[in-house]
């Protein structure tokens, strides 16, 4: 394997635009994975348990620092999760509510 040449802009740039067009299809992949997840109710049912499990929904601090800290790197999760809902099929977030509620909704009454 030759070394890289660190005179050689073009061949710089060229590894550049590789890693670049390399992480764009990654990102692709990763949206349309997403998408599949959310098109169906169980995906967005385990979505939401994910988002509910990792405290998007609630408050982090608890007074002690190091459970603090671990709580919002859980949260951080969450949150990142929560952003690319709203970023690749914000609707399905609405929708994914509306599911949780009519499903509270059963369970309290089949009680």
């Amino acid at each position: 394997m030759n070394e890289p040449n660190p005179f050689d802009l073009a061949e710089q740039e060229a590894a550049e635009n590789a890693l670049t067009e390399e992480a764009k299809l990654e990102r692709l992949v990763e949206v349309d994975d997403f998408k599949f997840v959310m098109e169906d109710k169980r995906g967005r049912r385990m979505l939401w348990r994910l988002l509910a499990e990792t405290g998007v929904f609630r408050l982090s601090f608890t007074g002690d620092m190091a459970t603090t800290n671990f709580k919002e790197g859980s949260r951080n999760i969450g949150l990142k999760y929560l952003a690319l809902i709203h970023e690749v099929c914000p609707e399905t977030y609405a929708l994914m509510l509306k599911e949780h509620r009519e499903y509270g909704r059963r369970k309290r009454n089949s009680r």
